[in-house]
Protein backbone atom coordinates (compact mmCIF):
# COMPACT_ATOMS: atom_id res chain seq x y z
CA UNK A 1 0.00 0.00 0.00
CA UNK A 2 1.55 3.37 -1.07
CA UNK A 3 1.76 6.71 1.43
CA UNK A 4 1.33 9.96 0.32
CA UNK A 5 2.01 11.89 3.15
CA UNK A 6 5.62 12.78 4.64
CA UNK A 7 7.13 10.94 7.53
CA UNK A 8 7.12 11.89 11.19
CA UNK A 9 9.85 13.59 13.08
CA UNK A 10 11.92 10.65 14.89
CA UNK A 11 11.43 10.14 18.47
CA UNK A 12 14.81 8.77 19.06
CA UNK A 13 17.26 11.46 19.94
CA UNK A 14 20.21 10.61 17.15
CA UNK A 15 22.78 11.08 20.20
CA UNK A 16 22.52 14.78 19.61
CA UNK A 17 23.27 16.72 22.80
CA UNK A 18 23.08 20.55 24.26
CA UNK A 19 25.50 22.91 22.45
CA UNK A 20 28.91 22.69 23.93
CA UNK A 21 30.39 25.41 25.94
CA UNK A 22 32.60 28.02 23.85
CA UNK A 23 36.15 28.67 24.95
CA UNK A 24 37.49 31.87 26.19
CA UNK A 25 37.52 33.55 22.96
CA UNK A 26 35.00 32.29 21.17
CA UNK A 27 32.75 33.14 23.90
CA UNK A 28 33.86 36.64 23.90
CA UNK A 29 33.43 36.92 19.94
CA UNK A 30 29.97 35.62 20.43
CA UNK A 31 29.21 37.75 22.87
CA UNK A 32 30.34 40.72 20.53
CA UNK A 33 28.18 40.07 17.70
CA UNK A 34 24.91 39.07 19.97
CA UNK A 35 25.30 42.32 21.75
CA UNK A 36 25.60 43.54 18.36
CA UNK A 37 22.37 42.64 17.94
CA UNK A 38 20.51 42.40 20.97
CA UNK A 39 21.03 46.63 21.52
CA UNK A 40 17.40 47.82 22.32
CA UNK A 41 18.52 50.69 19.72
CA UNK A 42 19.50 48.39 17.09
CA UNK A 43 18.45 48.64 13.10
CA UNK A 44 19.30 47.50 10.13
CA UNK A 45 21.94 49.79 8.01
CA UNK A 46 21.16 51.18 4.64
CA UNK A 47 17.17 50.74 5.26
CA UNK A 48 14.45 53.03 5.57
CA UNK A 49 14.39 54.17 9.32
CA UNK A 50 10.44 53.15 9.64
CA UNK A 51 11.79 49.36 8.38
CA UNK A 52 15.33 49.36 10.13
CA UNK A 53 14.21 47.59 13.26
CA UNK A 54 14.35 43.72 13.75
CA UNK A 55 10.80 41.90 13.17
CA UNK A 56 9.78 39.52 15.54
CA UNK A 57 10.44 36.65 13.20
CA UNK A 58 14.32 38.33 12.63
CA UNK A 59 14.77 38.00 16.37
CA UNK A 60 13.47 34.23 16.34
CA UNK A 61 15.91 33.36 13.21
CA UNK A 62 18.78 35.00 15.10
CA UNK A 63 19.57 32.44 17.69
CA UNK A 64 22.16 31.20 19.59
CA UNK A 65 23.14 28.67 17.11
CA UNK A 66 22.74 30.44 14.30
CA UNK A 67 24.96 33.25 15.35
CA UNK A 68 27.87 30.33 15.65
CA UNK A 69 27.19 29.40 12.15
CA UNK A 70 28.07 32.67 10.99
CA UNK A 71 30.74 32.99 13.37
CA UNK A 72 32.16 29.38 12.11
CA UNK A 73 31.38 30.67 8.67
CA UNK A 74 33.79 33.45 9.22
CA UNK A 75 36.39 31.40 10.85
CA UNK A 76 35.14 33.79 14.09
CA UNK A 77 35.79 37.02 12.75
CA UNK A 78 33.21 38.82 14.84
CA UNK A 79 32.72 42.10 12.32
CA UNK A 80 32.77 39.52 9.37
CA UNK A 81 30.04 38.00 11.18
CA UNK A 82 27.62 40.41 11.63
CA UNK A 83 28.05 42.26 7.96
CA UNK A 84 27.07 38.69 6.71
CA UNK A 85 24.20 38.33 8.82
CA UNK A 86 23.52 41.56 7.98
CA UNK A 87 23.37 40.83 4.55
CA UNK A 88 21.18 38.14 5.24
CA UNK A 89 18.77 39.54 6.71
CA UNK A 90 18.23 42.32 4.29
CA UNK A 91 18.00 39.89 1.48
CA UNK A 92 15.57 37.40 3.16
CA UNK A 93 13.43 41.05 3.50
CA UNK A 94 14.08 41.36 -0.49
CA UNK A 95 13.83 37.75 -1.51
CA UNK A 96 10.27 37.56 0.28
CA UNK A 97 11.07 34.84 3.15
CA UNK A 98 8.51 36.16 5.54
CA UNK A 99 5.81 37.76 3.40
CA UNK A 100 6.00 36.72 -0.21
CA UNK A 101 7.26 33.27 -1.10
CA UNK A 102 4.16 31.49 0.90
CA UNK A 103 2.44 27.86 0.53
CA UNK A 104 -0.40 29.25 -1.58
CA UNK A 105 2.19 31.39 -4.08
CA UNK A 106 4.57 28.37 -4.53
CA UNK A 107 2.34 25.76 -4.73
CA UNK A 108 1.72 25.28 -9.30
CA UNK A 109 6.30 24.85 -8.66
CA UNK A 110 4.94 21.56 -6.36
CA UNK A 111 2.63 20.16 -8.14
CA UNK A 112 4.77 17.65 -10.48
CA UNK A 113 6.47 16.27 -7.38
CA UNK A 114 9.99 17.74 -8.90
CA UNK A 115 11.01 18.55 -4.76
CA UNK A 116 9.99 17.04 -1.65
CA UNK A 117 10.46 16.70 1.88
CA UNK A 118 10.50 12.75 3.10
CA UNK A 119 12.36 10.71 5.69
CA UNK A 120 14.93 11.97 7.55
CA UNK A 121 18.62 10.08 8.12
CA UNK A 122 20.69 8.60 10.57
CA UNK A 123 21.92 11.73 12.22
CA UNK A 124 18.06 13.06 12.10
CA UNK A 125 18.61 15.32 9.55
CA UNK A 126 15.67 15.96 7.65
CA UNK A 127 16.07 14.69 3.63
CA UNK A 128 14.79 17.29 0.73
CA UNK A 129 14.43 14.83 -2.42
CA UNK A 130 15.13 16.31 -5.85
CA UNK A 131 14.11 14.75 -9.30
CA UNK A 132 16.69 17.00 -11.94
CA UNK A 133 13.96 15.62 -15.15
CA UNK A 134 11.30 17.58 -13.43
CA UNK A 135 12.83 20.51 -13.66
CA UNK A 136 12.77 23.06 -16.47
CA UNK A 137 16.09 23.16 -18.96
CA UNK A 138 15.65 26.76 -17.99
CA UNK A 139 15.79 28.60 -14.84
CA UNK A 140 12.91 30.26 -13.14
CA UNK A 141 12.74 32.51 -10.57
CA UNK A 142 9.64 30.46 -8.81
CA UNK A 143 11.45 27.12 -8.86
CA UNK A 144 14.16 28.88 -6.77
CA UNK A 145 11.38 30.11 -4.63
CA UNK A 146 10.41 26.94 -4.74
CA UNK A 147 13.60 25.32 -3.94
CA UNK A 148 14.20 27.79 -0.69
CA UNK A 149 10.88 27.49 0.16
CA UNK A 150 10.93 23.69 0.95
CA UNK A 151 14.60 24.55 2.60
CA UNK A 152 12.94 26.85 4.70
CA UNK A 153 10.53 24.40 6.02
CA UNK A 154 13.45 21.35 6.06
CA UNK A 155 14.63 23.77 9.09
CA UNK A 156 10.91 23.53 10.80
CA UNK A 157 11.14 19.60 10.87
CA UNK A 158 15.10 19.59 12.94
CA UNK A 159 14.36 18.11 16.28
CA UNK A 160 17.11 19.17 19.06
CA UNK A 161 20.67 19.20 18.06
CA UNK A 162 20.05 19.08 14.52
CA UNK A 163 21.28 21.73 12.15
CA UNK A 164 21.85 20.06 8.96
CA UNK A 165 20.13 18.60 6.45
CA UNK A 166 20.50 15.73 3.62
CA UNK A 167 20.26 16.61 0.14
CA UNK A 168 19.06 13.74 -1.95
CA UNK A 169 19.57 13.91 -6.19
CA UNK A 170 17.82 10.96 -8.10
CA UNK A 171 18.91 11.44 -11.51
CA UNK A 172 17.50 8.49 -13.12
CA UNK A 173 15.25 9.25 -16.10
CA UNK A 174 17.04 12.71 -16.74
CA UNK A 175 17.88 12.94 -20.54
CA UNK A 176 18.94 16.71 -20.28
CA UNK A 177 21.75 19.24 -18.30
CA UNK A 178 19.24 21.10 -16.00
CA UNK A 179 19.85 24.90 -16.23
CA UNK A 180 23.49 25.61 -15.45
CA UNK A 181 22.22 28.94 -14.20
CA UNK A 182 19.83 28.50 -11.75
CA UNK A 183 22.53 25.61 -10.35
CA UNK A 184 24.67 28.33 -9.80
CA UNK A 185 22.20 30.98 -8.45
CA UNK A 186 21.22 28.31 -5.96
CA UNK A 187 24.90 27.22 -4.79
CA UNK A 188 25.00 31.19 -4.65
CA UNK A 189 22.36 31.92 -2.49
CA UNK A 190 23.08 28.25 -0.15
CA UNK A 191 26.71 29.20 0.37
CA UNK A 192 26.06 32.89 1.16
CA UNK A 193 22.94 32.79 3.07
CA UNK A 194 22.73 29.26 4.62
CA UNK A 195 26.02 28.24 5.95
CA UNK A 196 26.63 25.40 7.68
CA UNK A 197 23.13 23.90 6.63
CA UNK A 198 24.10 21.00 4.28
CA UNK A 199 25.16 17.89 6.39
CA UNK A 200 25.30 15.90 2.85
CA UNK A 201 24.29 16.03 -0.95
CA UNK A 202 23.56 12.54 -2.10
CA UNK A 203 23.63 12.24 -5.80
CA UNK A 204 22.04 9.01 -7.88
CA UNK A 205 22.29 7.41 -10.83
CA UNK A 206 24.44 10.41 -12.18
CA UNK A 207 24.43 9.66 -16.35
CA UNK A 208 28.04 10.04 -17.69
CA UNK A 209 27.36 12.65 -19.67
CA UNK A 210 26.64 15.12 -16.68
CA UNK A 211 30.28 14.46 -15.44
CA UNK A 212 30.95 17.97 -17.58
CA UNK A 213 28.14 19.72 -16.11
CA UNK A 214 29.39 19.24 -12.69
CA UNK A 215 32.91 20.28 -13.35
CA UNK A 216 31.62 23.41 -14.63
CA UNK A 217 30.20 23.60 -11.70
CA UNK A 218 32.41 22.90 -9.01
CA UNK A 219 34.68 26.31 -9.12
CA UNK A 220 31.46 27.82 -7.84
CA UNK A 221 31.41 25.77 -5.09
CA UNK A 222 33.02 26.59 -1.59
CA UNK A 223 35.74 23.59 -0.11
CA UNK A 224 33.05 23.08 2.46
CA UNK A 225 30.21 22.28 0.15
CA UNK A 226 32.50 20.41 -2.45
CA UNK A 227 33.08 17.79 0.54
CA UNK A 228 29.88 17.15 1.36
CA UNK A 229 28.78 15.93 -2.67
CA UNK A 230 28.87 11.76 -2.61
CA UNK A 231 27.90 11.14 -6.38
CA UNK A 232 26.34 7.71 -6.90
CA UNK A 233 25.95 6.75 -2.93
CA UNK A 234 25.58 2.52 -2.92
CA UNK A 235 22.33 1.65 -2.09
CA UNK A 236 21.40 -2.16 -1.11
CA UNK A 237 18.69 -3.70 0.83
CA UNK A 238 20.38 -2.49 4.27
CA UNK A 239 19.88 1.10 3.31
CA UNK A 240 22.10 3.59 2.21
CA UNK A 241 26.01 4.45 2.10
CA UNK A 242 28.31 7.02 0.90
CA UNK A 243 30.74 4.26 -0.57
CA UNK A 244 31.07 0.27 -1.57
CA UNK A 245 33.37 0.65 1.41
CA UNK A 246 31.13 1.36 3.97
CA UNK A 247 28.51 -0.83 2.85
CA UNK A 248 30.50 -4.16 2.83
CA UNK A 249 32.18 -3.63 6.62
CA UNK A 250 28.78 -1.95 8.06
CA UNK A 251 26.91 -3.58 10.58
CA UNK A 252 24.07 -3.50 13.29
CA UNK A 253 26.56 -1.36 15.86
CA UNK A 254 27.93 0.34 13.45
CA UNK A 255 27.60 4.22 12.14
CA UNK A 256 28.27 3.90 8.72
CA UNK A 257 25.07 3.36 7.42
CA UNK A 258 23.68 7.33 5.92
CA UNK A 259 19.61 6.06 6.10
CA UNK A 260 17.81 3.22 6.84
CA UNK A 261 15.59 1.72 4.70
CA UNK A 262 12.54 3.14 6.42
CA UNK A 263 13.64 6.34 6.11
CA UNK A 264 13.77 6.13 1.93
CA UNK A 265 11.17 5.66 -0.72
CA UNK A 266 11.00 2.80 -2.69
CA UNK A 267 11.36 4.35 -6.33
CA UNK A 268 15.13 5.71 -6.85
CA UNK A 269 16.42 4.95 -3.27
CA UNK A 270 15.57 1.21 -2.79
CA UNK A 271 13.65 1.77 0.36
CA UNK A 272 11.28 -0.11 2.31
CA UNK A 273 8.71 2.98 2.21
CA UNK A 274 6.21 2.96 -1.13
CA UNK A 275 5.66 6.73 -1.40
CA UNK A 276 4.11 7.81 -4.34
CA UNK A 277 3.72 12.10 -4.36
CA UNK A 278 0.09 12.82 -4.85
CA UNK A 279 0.12 16.38 -4.99
CA UNK A 280 -3.35 17.21 -3.46
CA UNK A 281 -2.75 14.54 -0.20
CA UNK A 282 1.22 15.75 0.41
CA UNK A 283 0.51 19.09 0.16
CA UNK A 284 -2.01 19.42 2.50
CA UNK A 285 0.31 17.54 5.06
CA UNK A 286 3.04 19.24 4.89
CA UNK A 287 2.07 22.31 5.18
CA UNK A 288 -0.03 21.90 8.49
CA UNK A 289 2.70 19.66 9.99
CA UNK A 290 5.52 22.63 9.53
CA UNK A 291 2.87 25.46 10.34
CA UNK A 292 1.78 23.39 13.35
CA UNK A 293 5.29 22.45 14.21
CA UNK A 294 6.92 26.57 13.48
CA UNK A 295 3.93 27.22 15.58
CA UNK A 296 4.55 25.69 18.25
CA UNK A 297 8.51 26.75 18.77
CA UNK A 298 7.48 30.25 18.43
CA UNK A 299 5.08 30.49 20.96
CA UNK A 300 7.72 28.84 23.04
CA UNK A 301 10.57 31.02 21.74
CA UNK A 302 8.41 33.66 23.04
CA UNK A 303 7.68 32.66 26.47
CA UNK A 304 11.61 32.14 27.41
CA UNK A 305 11.90 35.76 26.18
CA UNK A 306 11.12 36.06 22.68
CA UNK A 307 14.84 37.50 22.33
CA UNK A 308 17.79 37.15 20.16
CA UNK A 309 20.57 34.68 20.67
CA UNK A 310 17.89 32.10 22.44
CA UNK A 311 19.37 28.24 21.42
CA UNK A 312 17.58 26.70 19.31
CA UNK A 313 17.88 23.24 21.26
CA UNK A 314 16.09 24.91 24.59
CA UNK A 315 13.04 25.64 22.29
CA UNK A 316 13.14 22.39 20.36
CA UNK A 317 13.34 20.26 23.73
CA UNK A 318 10.81 22.27 25.22
CA UNK A 319 8.56 21.57 22.43
CA UNK A 320 9.68 17.46 21.91
CA UNK A 321 8.83 17.08 26.08
CA UNK A 322 5.84 19.45 26.24
CA UNK A 323 7.09 21.04 29.38
CA UNK A 324 5.28 23.55 28.01
CA UNK A 325 1.62 24.23 27.49
CA UNK A 326 2.21 25.35 23.80
CA UNK A 327 -1.70 24.86 23.33
CA UNK A 328 -2.32 27.33 25.50
CA UNK A 329 -4.12 30.74 24.53
CA UNK A 330 -1.50 33.38 23.56
CA UNK A 331 -2.53 37.22 22.42
CA UNK A 332 -1.61 37.30 18.92
CA UNK A 333 -1.72 41.22 18.89
CA UNK A 334 0.99 41.39 21.89
CA UNK A 335 3.74 38.08 19.89
CA UNK A 336 3.02 38.51 16.53
CA UNK A 337 2.55 42.24 16.06
CA UNK A 338 5.92 44.66 16.41
CA UNK A 339 5.93 47.99 15.10
CA UNK A 340 2.75 48.22 13.63
CA UNK A 341 3.11 45.16 11.39
CA UNK A 342 2.30 41.80 11.40
CA UNK A 343 4.97 39.19 11.75
CA UNK A 344 4.05 35.56 10.25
Amino acid sequence: MSIHVPLPLPTHSHETSPPSALSENKQTLYDCVLEHFAAVDYTLPNVKQEKAALTVDEKFWLSYECLLRYLRATNWNADVAIKRLEDTLKWRREFGIYDRITAEYIEPEAKDGKGFLFGFDTHGRPAIHLSPSKLSAEESPRTIQFIIWILEHAFDLMGPGVETLALLVDYAGNTKNPSFNLCRIMLSIIQTHYPERLGLALIAHLPWFLNAFITLLTPFMDPYTRQKLVFNPVINENGLFRTAADAEAWDADSTLRVFEPDQLVQEGWNGSQRFAYSHCVYWEALVKLCEKRRSRMFVVWHRMGGKVGLKEWDVKVAVRDETIDVDAHVDVDETLMENGQPQS
